[in-house]
Protein backbone atom coordinates (compact mmCIF):
# COMPACT_ATOMS: atom_id res chain seq x y z
CA UNK A 1 0.00 0.00 0.00
CA UNK A 2 1.57 3.49 -1.26
CA UNK A 3 1.31 6.60 0.96
CA UNK A 4 -1.54 7.91 -1.05
CA UNK A 5 -3.65 4.55 -0.38
CA UNK A 6 -2.56 4.50 2.89
CA UNK A 7 -3.82 8.07 3.75
CA UNK A 8 -7.13 7.14 1.74
CA UNK A 9 -7.40 4.08 4.36
CA UNK A 10 -6.94 6.45 7.92
CA UNK A 11 -9.33 9.08 6.30
CA UNK A 12 -12.31 6.43 5.80
CA UNK A 13 -11.87 4.49 8.58
CA UNK A 14 -11.06 6.85 11.24
CA UNK A 15 -13.94 9.32 10.96
CA UNK A 16 -16.99 8.51 13.55
CA UNK A 17 -20.27 11.63 12.53
CA UNK A 18 -21.25 12.48 16.02
CA UNK A 19 -24.81 10.70 14.71
CA UNK A 20 -22.07 7.08 14.68
CA UNK A 21 -21.16 7.52 18.18
CA UNK A 22 -24.60 7.96 19.55
CA UNK A 23 -26.06 4.97 17.49
CA UNK A 24 -23.10 3.07 19.14
CA UNK A 25 -23.71 4.09 22.70
CA UNK A 26 -27.61 3.56 22.40
CA UNK A 27 -26.84 0.15 21.08
CA UNK A 28 -25.00 -0.47 24.19
CA UNK A 29 -27.58 0.70 26.50
CA UNK A 30 -29.97 -1.45 24.44
CA UNK A 31 -27.83 -4.54 24.89
CA UNK A 32 -27.38 -3.96 28.69
CA UNK A 33 -30.77 -2.08 29.62
CA UNK A 34 -33.02 -4.94 30.51
CA UNK A 35 -33.29 -7.62 33.67
CA UNK A 36 -32.61 -10.48 30.86
CA UNK A 37 -29.68 -9.08 29.75
CA UNK A 38 -28.23 -8.36 32.85
CA UNK A 39 -28.89 -11.87 34.43
CA UNK A 40 -27.01 -13.10 31.06
CA UNK A 41 -24.29 -11.01 32.56
CA UNK A 42 -24.18 -12.83 35.83
CA UNK A 43 -24.22 -16.51 34.15
CA UNK A 44 -21.31 -14.99 31.61
CA UNK A 45 -20.09 -17.37 28.97
CA UNK A 46 -17.14 -16.36 26.55
CA UNK A 47 -19.12 -15.67 23.32
CA UNK A 48 -16.30 -15.71 21.18
CA UNK A 49 -18.00 -14.41 17.44
CA UNK A 50 -16.12 -17.08 15.83
CA UNK A 51 -17.69 -15.64 12.47
CA UNK A 52 -15.35 -12.51 12.79
CA UNK A 53 -11.65 -12.76 11.67
CA UNK A 54 -9.04 -11.04 13.63
CA UNK A 55 -5.72 -10.34 13.21
CA UNK A 56 -3.25 -12.69 14.75
CA UNK A 57 0.31 -11.80 15.97
CA UNK A 58 3.40 -11.90 13.30
CA UNK A 59 6.99 -12.48 12.26
CA UNK A 60 9.38 -11.71 10.39
CA UNK A 61 11.76 -13.79 8.36
CA UNK A 62 14.18 -13.41 11.27
CA UNK A 63 11.87 -14.23 13.91
CA UNK A 64 10.54 -11.08 15.76
CA UNK A 65 7.57 -9.51 15.58
CA UNK A 66 6.11 -7.00 13.30
CA UNK A 67 2.87 -4.69 13.15
CA UNK A 68 0.45 -6.18 10.73
CA UNK A 69 -0.97 -3.30 9.95
CA UNK A 70 -0.62 -0.08 7.38
CA UNK A 71 -0.87 1.82 10.01
CA UNK A 72 2.71 0.97 11.47
CA UNK A 73 6.29 2.34 10.24
CA UNK A 74 9.02 1.37 12.24
CA UNK A 75 11.02 3.76 14.45
CA UNK A 76 14.48 5.17 12.94
CA UNK A 77 17.74 5.91 14.40
CA UNK A 78 18.03 9.03 12.02
CA UNK A 79 14.16 10.02 12.94
CA UNK A 80 14.78 9.34 16.44
CA UNK A 81 17.78 11.59 16.55
CA UNK A 82 15.80 14.33 14.06
CA UNK A 83 13.10 14.42 16.70
CA UNK A 84 15.74 14.67 19.97
CA UNK A 85 17.87 17.31 18.06
CA UNK A 86 15.77 19.62 15.84
CA UNK A 87 12.46 19.64 17.60
CA UNK A 88 11.34 21.69 20.61
CA UNK A 89 10.18 20.26 23.93
CA UNK A 90 6.89 21.85 24.79
CA UNK A 91 6.57 20.34 27.86
CA UNK A 92 6.72 22.83 30.36
CA UNK A 93 7.25 20.88 33.37
CA UNK A 94 6.48 23.64 36.31
CA UNK A 95 9.69 23.48 38.93
CA UNK A 96 7.37 25.01 41.47
CA UNK A 97 5.80 21.71 43.79
CA UNK A 98 3.38 24.64 44.61
CA UNK A 99 2.20 24.66 41.00
CA UNK A 100 2.45 21.03 40.51
CA UNK A 101 0.12 20.31 43.75
CA UNK A 102 -2.22 22.34 42.15
CA UNK A 103 -2.41 21.42 38.57
CA UNK A 104 -2.37 17.47 39.06
CA UNK A 105 -2.66 16.98 42.60
CA UNK A 106 -1.38 13.68 44.52
CA UNK A 107 -3.83 12.17 46.68
CA UNK A 108 -3.62 9.71 49.24
CA UNK A 109 -6.21 6.66 47.87
CA UNK A 110 -8.73 5.53 49.74
CA UNK A 111 -6.94 2.33 50.63
CA UNK A 112 -4.23 3.51 52.96
CA UNK A 113 -6.95 4.60 55.72
CA UNK A 114 -9.45 1.92 55.00
CA UNK A 115 -7.70 -0.89 53.49
CA UNK A 116 -10.82 -2.90 55.04
CA UNK A 117 -12.82 -1.71 52.07
CA UNK A 118 -10.68 -2.79 48.99
CA UNK A 119 -12.26 -5.22 46.74
CA UNK A 120 -15.60 -4.87 44.86
CA UNK A 121 -17.62 -7.79 44.79
CA UNK A 122 -20.84 -9.26 42.25
CA UNK A 123 -21.93 -5.99 40.32
CA UNK A 124 -19.37 -2.83 40.28
CA UNK A 125 -16.25 -1.81 39.26
CA UNK A 126 -13.66 0.71 41.15
CA UNK A 127 -10.59 2.23 39.32
CA UNK A 128 -7.95 4.15 41.12
CA UNK A 129 -5.02 5.91 38.78
CA UNK A 130 -1.79 5.40 40.49
CA UNK A 131 -0.07 7.07 37.83
CA UNK A 132 0.98 6.85 33.96
CA UNK A 133 -0.02 3.21 32.83
CA UNK A 134 -0.87 1.79 36.62
CA UNK A 135 -4.45 1.22 37.54
CA UNK A 136 -5.46 -0.69 40.49
CA UNK A 137 -8.67 -2.39 39.33
CA UNK A 138 -11.46 -3.93 41.41
CA UNK A 139 -14.03 -6.12 40.03
CA UNK A 140 -15.72 -9.47 40.12
CA UNK A 141 -14.18 -10.32 43.42
CA UNK A 142 -10.33 -9.79 41.91
CA UNK A 143 -7.72 -6.89 42.56
CA UNK A 144 -5.59 -6.31 39.72
CA UNK A 145 -2.84 -3.76 38.51
CA UNK A 146 -1.89 -2.55 35.09
CA UNK A 147 1.41 -1.69 34.12
CA UNK A 148 2.99 -1.27 37.54
CA UNK A 149 5.71 1.93 37.57
CA UNK A 150 6.76 2.93 41.50
CA UNK A 151 10.19 3.48 40.21
CA UNK A 152 11.21 7.46 40.03
CA UNK A 153 12.72 7.26 36.74
CA UNK A 154 11.81 4.99 33.82
CA UNK A 155 14.86 4.22 32.95
CA UNK A 156 17.49 0.86 33.30
CA UNK A 157 19.39 3.23 35.77
CA UNK A 158 17.66 4.75 38.66
CA UNK A 159 20.41 7.68 38.13
CA UNK A 160 18.87 9.05 34.40
CA UNK A 161 16.31 8.54 32.04
CA UNK A 162 12.87 9.81 32.14
CA UNK A 163 12.24 11.33 35.60
CA UNK A 164 8.98 11.59 37.36
CA UNK A 165 7.90 14.49 37.75
CA UNK A 166 4.37 13.47 40.23
CA UNK A 167 5.31 10.70 42.83
CA UNK A 168 3.53 7.53 42.90
CA UNK A 169 0.36 8.34 45.60
CA UNK A 170 1.16 5.01 47.34
CA UNK A 171 4.37 2.57 47.66
CA UNK A 172 3.64 -1.26 47.14
CA UNK A 173 3.38 -2.14 50.97
CA UNK A 174 0.61 0.37 51.18
CA UNK A 175 -1.22 -1.58 48.54
CA UNK A 176 -3.75 -4.01 49.33
CA UNK A 177 -3.91 -7.88 48.01
CA UNK A 178 -3.05 -7.92 44.38
CA UNK A 179 -4.24 -11.22 42.67
CA UNK A 180 -3.00 -10.16 39.51
CA UNK A 181 -0.44 -8.20 37.12
CA UNK A 182 -1.09 -7.14 33.68
CA UNK A 183 2.09 -6.27 31.39
CA UNK A 184 1.21 -5.16 28.06
CA UNK A 185 4.99 -4.76 26.59
CA UNK A 186 8.28 -4.34 27.81
CA UNK A 187 9.77 -0.81 27.46
CA UNK A 188 10.71 0.77 30.56
CA UNK A 189 7.56 2.96 31.80
CA UNK A 190 5.38 -0.11 31.40
CA UNK A 191 7.76 -2.85 33.00
CA UNK A 192 9.65 -1.79 35.61
CA UNK A 193 12.33 -4.52 37.43
CA UNK A 194 12.12 -2.71 40.85
CA UNK A 195 8.67 -2.48 40.86
CA UNK A 196 8.22 -5.94 39.45
CA UNK A 197 10.80 -7.55 42.25
CA UNK A 198 8.99 -5.57 45.18
CA UNK A 199 5.52 -6.87 44.13
CA UNK A 200 7.01 -10.20 43.98
CA UNK A 201 8.94 -9.89 47.35
CA UNK A 202 5.37 -8.54 48.79
CA UNK A 203 2.93 -11.26 47.07
CA UNK A 204 5.16 -14.07 45.73
CA UNK A 205 3.14 -16.79 44.40
CA UNK A 206 -0.29 -15.56 45.56
CA UNK A 207 0.22 -13.32 42.69
CA UNK A 208 -0.34 -14.00 39.06
CA UNK A 209 1.55 -12.38 36.33
CA UNK A 210 -0.27 -12.00 32.69
CA UNK A 211 2.93 -11.04 30.61
CA UNK A 212 2.89 -11.18 26.32
CA UNK A 213 5.18 -13.83 24.13
CA UNK A 214 8.57 -13.94 24.99
CA UNK A 215 8.24 -12.32 28.35
CA UNK A 216 8.21 -15.57 30.42
CA UNK A 217 12.30 -15.81 30.57
CA UNK A 218 12.90 -12.48 32.12
CA UNK A 219 9.78 -12.60 35.08
CA UNK A 220 11.59 -15.97 35.61
CA UNK A 221 14.99 -14.44 36.14
CA UNK A 222 13.38 -11.78 38.62
CA UNK A 223 12.45 -14.52 40.74
CA UNK A 224 8.19 -14.70 39.38
CA UNK A 225 7.14 -18.27 39.72
CA UNK A 226 3.00 -18.20 38.66
CA UNK A 227 3.86 -16.38 35.13
CA UNK A 228 1.19 -16.69 31.99
CA UNK A 229 2.66 -15.87 29.11
CA UNK A 230 0.07 -15.40 25.93
CA UNK A 231 -0.50 -15.01 22.44
CA UNK A 232 -2.90 -12.59 20.80
CA UNK A 233 -6.16 -13.71 21.55
CA UNK A 234 -4.61 -16.38 23.91
CA UNK A 235 -6.68 -16.49 27.47
CA UNK A 236 -6.30 -17.63 31.15
CA UNK A 237 -7.49 -16.49 34.26
CA UNK A 238 -6.59 -16.47 38.52
CA UNK A 239 -6.60 -19.44 40.27
CA UNK A 240 -9.77 -20.00 41.94
CA UNK A 241 -11.58 -17.47 39.86
CA UNK A 242 -11.87 -19.13 36.53
CA UNK A 243 -15.15 -17.52 35.46
CA UNK A 244 -12.66 -14.09 35.37
CA UNK A 245 -11.04 -14.51 31.63
CA UNK A 246 -8.24 -12.66 30.96
CA UNK A 247 -7.44 -12.13 27.10
CA UNK A 248 -4.32 -11.17 25.34
CA UNK A 249 -5.59 -8.53 22.84
CA UNK A 250 -3.48 -6.84 20.12
CA UNK A 251 -2.19 -2.98 19.91
CA UNK A 252 0.08 -1.51 17.76
CA UNK A 253 3.42 -1.16 19.15
CA UNK A 254 6.83 -2.25 19.61
CA UNK A 255 9.18 -3.77 22.19
CA UNK A 256 12.93 -3.16 23.08
CA UNK A 257 14.82 -2.94 26.30
CA UNK A 258 18.64 -3.67 25.36
CA UNK A 259 20.31 -3.09 21.93
CA UNK A 260 20.05 -5.70 20.11
CA UNK A 261 16.87 -7.49 21.52
CA UNK A 262 14.12 -5.12 19.36
CA UNK A 263 10.59 -6.91 18.90
CA UNK A 264 11.40 -10.26 20.42
CA UNK A 265 8.71 -9.69 22.93
CA UNK A 266 5.20 -9.32 21.42
CA UNK A 267 3.03 -6.50 22.86
CA UNK A 268 -0.90 -5.62 23.42
CA UNK A 269 -3.60 -5.11 25.19
CA UNK A 270 -5.78 -6.92 27.96
CA UNK A 271 -9.51 -7.29 27.51
CA UNK A 272 -10.64 -8.57 31.14
CA UNK A 273 -14.51 -10.43 30.87
CA UNK A 274 -16.09 -11.68 34.07
CA UNK A 275 -19.66 -12.78 34.89
CA UNK A 276 -20.34 -9.10 35.95
CA UNK A 277 -17.82 -6.44 34.08
CA UNK A 278 -15.74 -6.25 31.54
CA UNK A 279 -12.46 -4.53 31.30
CA UNK A 280 -10.15 -2.76 28.48
CA UNK A 281 -6.75 -1.81 29.15
CA UNK A 282 -4.91 -0.62 25.69
CA UNK A 283 -1.63 -0.71 27.18
CA UNK A 284 0.87 1.92 24.91
CA UNK A 285 -0.73 2.11 21.14
CA UNK A 286 -0.75 3.93 18.09
CA UNK A 287 -4.33 3.78 15.77
CA UNK A 288 -5.09 0.70 14.43
CA UNK A 289 -7.92 -1.18 13.34
CA UNK A 290 -7.33 -3.94 15.84
CA UNK A 291 -9.67 -1.80 18.31
CA UNK A 292 -12.61 -2.30 16.09
CA UNK A 293 -12.21 -6.22 16.14
CA UNK A 294 -11.53 -6.06 20.05
CA UNK A 295 -14.88 -4.34 20.20
CA UNK A 296 -16.88 -6.72 17.88
CA UNK A 297 -15.53 -10.02 19.67
CA UNK A 298 -15.51 -9.13 23.24
CA UNK A 299 -17.56 -5.38 23.75
CA UNK A 300 -19.28 -3.67 24.93
CA UNK A 301 -17.16 -3.04 27.79
CA UNK A 302 -17.88 -1.24 31.18
CA UNK A 303 -14.75 0.39 31.70
CA UNK A 304 -11.43 0.95 29.39
CA UNK A 305 -7.92 2.71 30.18
CA UNK A 306 -6.90 4.12 27.35
CA UNK A 307 -3.55 6.20 26.66
CA UNK A 308 -3.96 9.59 26.04
CA UNK A 309 -0.12 11.81 25.85
CA UNK A 310 3.48 11.24 24.92
CA UNK A 311 2.10 12.17 20.87
CA UNK A 312 4.17 14.72 19.52
CA UNK A 313 5.30 15.39 17.53
CA UNK A 314 2.76 13.47 15.25
CA UNK A 315 5.63 12.96 12.45
CA UNK A 316 7.22 10.52 14.52
CA UNK A 317 5.01 9.56 17.55
CA UNK A 318 1.77 8.67 15.73
CA UNK A 319 2.68 5.29 14.96
CA UNK A 320 3.66 4.29 18.32
CA UNK A 321 1.06 6.32 20.63
CA UNK A 322 -2.77 8.10 19.98
CA UNK A 323 -3.42 11.36 20.55
CA UNK A 324 -6.47 12.11 22.34
CA UNK A 325 -8.87 12.39 19.54
CA UNK A 326 -7.33 8.92 18.40
CA UNK A 327 -7.98 7.89 22.31
CA UNK A 328 -11.43 8.76 21.88
CA UNK A 329 -11.68 6.59 18.57
CA UNK A 330 -10.69 4.13 20.73
CA UNK A 331 -13.00 4.65 23.58
CA UNK A 332 -15.94 4.30 20.53
CA UNK A 333 -13.86 1.29 18.78
CA UNK A 334 -14.03 -1.37 21.75
CA UNK A 335 -17.55 -0.22 22.31
CA UNK A 336 -16.78 0.72 26.11
CA UNK A 337 -19.15 2.52 28.09
CA UNK A 338 -16.18 4.88 30.31
CA UNK A 339 -12.79 5.25 29.70
CA UNK A 340 -10.28 6.22 31.85
CA UNK A 341 -7.48 8.45 30.90
CA UNK A 342 -3.77 7.13 31.40
CA UNK A 343 -0.19 7.17 30.63
CA UNK A 344 -0.11 11.33 30.87
CA UNK A 345 1.03 13.42 33.74
CA UNK A 346 3.83 11.40 35.12
CA UNK A 347 6.47 11.34 32.91
CA UNK A 348 7.64 13.92 30.29
CA UNK A 349 8.09 11.37 26.84
CA UNK A 350 7.13 13.77 23.99
CA UNK A 351 7.13 17.36 23.47
CA UNK A 352 3.48 18.66 24.17
CA UNK A 353 2.79 20.43 27.03
CA UNK A 354 2.60 18.84 30.50
CA UNK A 355 -1.52 19.76 30.74
CA UNK A 356 -2.50 19.70 27.24
CA UNK A 357 -3.55 15.88 27.18
CA UNK A 358 -6.49 16.70 29.49
CA UNK A 359 -7.37 19.68 27.50
CA UNK A 360 -7.46 18.08 24.17
CA UNK A 361 -9.52 15.41 25.31
CA UNK A 362 -12.28 17.38 25.94
CA UNK A 363 -11.73 19.23 22.91
CA UNK A 364 -12.09 15.98 21.18
CA UNK A 365 -15.11 14.68 23.13
CA UNK A 366 -16.80 17.54 22.73
CA UNK A 367 -16.04 17.08 18.29
CA UNK A 368 -17.73 13.25 19.23
CA UNK A 369 -20.76 14.84 21.16
CA UNK A 370 -19.49 13.10 23.82
CA UNK A 371 -19.38 14.57 27.88
CA UNK A 372 -16.09 14.12 30.14
CA UNK A 373 -18.13 11.36 31.87
CA UNK A 374 -17.65 9.41 29.25
CA UNK A 375 -13.82 9.48 29.08
CA UNK A 376 -12.67 10.55 32.40
CA UNK A 377 -9.92 12.01 34.13
CA UNK A 378 -8.70 10.99 37.48
CA UNK A 379 -5.85 12.69 39.46
CA UNK A 380 -2.91 10.67 40.95
CA UNK A 381 -4.71 8.10 43.61
CA UNK A 382 -8.34 9.37 42.77
CA UNK A 383 -10.49 6.08 42.94
CA UNK A 384 -13.91 6.28 40.70
CA UNK A 385 -16.79 3.22 41.53
CA UNK A 386 -18.85 2.63 38.30
CA UNK A 387 -22.44 1.26 39.40
CA UNK A 388 -22.63 -1.09 36.47
CA UNK A 389 -26.77 -2.39 37.56
CA UNK A 390 -27.60 1.14 36.99
CA UNK A 391 -24.16 2.34 34.92
CA UNK A 392 -23.66 5.27 37.29
CA UNK A 393 -20.20 6.89 38.93
CA UNK A 394 -20.15 7.07 42.63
Amino acid sequence: MDENESNQFLMTSNQYPKEVVRKRQNSSRDSRGSDSSRCSRKSFRLDYRLEEDVTKSKRGKDGRFINPWPTWKNPTIPNVLKWLVMEKDHSSIPCSKEELDKELPVLKPYFIDEPEEAGVREAGLRVTWLGHATVMVEMDELIFLTDPIFSHRASPSQCVGPKRFRHPPCTISDLPPIDAVLISHNHYDHLDYHSVIALNERFGNELRWFVPLGLLDWMQKCGCEDVIELDWWEENCVPRHDNVTFVFTPSQHWCKRTLMDDNKVLWGSWSVLGPWNRFFFAGDTGYCTAFEEIGRRFGPFDLAAIPIGAYEPRWIMKYQHVDPEEAVRIHIDVQTKKSVAIHWGTFALANEHYLEPRVKLHEALERYGLNTEDFFVLNHGESRYLNTDNETFE
